[in-house]
């Protein structure tokens, strides 16, 4: 049976705490195995004396939560330990992103772009996911507005009948935390090209320069 799962995560939320809004999925065709590289990347993790923390990208940039504590030196090399994983992990992802203020606090206008961005991507490549017997869309459920938006926009562009929703906690996914990690990059691109780039985003990556050649333009290979 071919299969296709689908790991949704956001960056961003409608109050006043962000600046964008993103959505990425995250697509591994099931037959494709993905084991071995998991399984280095975690003996890479014993190898180095790192903690096997479920990769979350906002935290471990600032030292919160399960990162809280632990030096930046050995975070910066957590992350390029999940970085390594990723690029060499079979996928593809897209992402679409917006600047919150171009909808004048419309949170009802900006779910209505969500929806026609998913179901315009959905439909021009409707012949490739028609083809997969089972499409399982994972996501934790965050976010209602994300969704809204993916439910609306899967029952109209794909058959409802392929589609399984489950509720998917990072935490057990190395693939949704890879939409983790795909969502950071993309998020970082936007802020950089604005010269809005953090502190914590030139610790982590230098420069605009640096951050697009080490990092941008190698995972971008994976664009659907």
């Amino acid at each position: 049976m071919s299969e296709l799962s689908i790991f949704v995560d956001e960056s961003g939320e409608w109050g006043k705490l962000s600046e964008y809004y993103l959505i990425t999925l995250v697509f591994h065709v099931q037959s494709t195995p993905i084991t071995t590289h998991i399984e280095k990347y975690e003996r890479h993790l014993t190898d180095s004396a790192l903690p096997d923390i479920p990769f979350h990208a906002g935290p471990l940039f600032n030292g919160h939560d399960d990162y809280e504590g632990m030096p930046f030196a050995d975070r910066k090399r957590l992350f390029f330990a999940f970085f390594t994983l990723a690029r060499n992990l079979p996928f593809r992802y897209v992402t679409f992103a917006h600047r919150k203020s171009m909808f004048d606090g419309d949170r009802t206008r900006f779910e209505a772009q969500l929806k026609r961005d998913l179901a315009d991507f959905f439909l021009s490549h409707l012949h490739e996911f028609q083809s997969y017997e089972t499409i399982k869309v994972y996501y934790d459920n965050g976010q209602q507005i994300v969704s809204n938006a993916l439910k609306a926009s899967i029952d109209y562009a794909l058959s409802k009948e392929a589609v399984v929703y489950r509720d998917a906690q990072p935490k057990d996914y190395r693939l949704e935390q890879t939409a983790d990690l795909m969502c950071t990059i993309e998020l970082t691109a936007l802020k950089f090209n604005a010269g809005e780039e953090t502190a914590t985003d030139r610790k982590m990556f230098k420069d605009r320069r640096d951050f697009r050649k080490n990092y941008l333009k190698i995972l971008r290979r994976k664009q659907f």
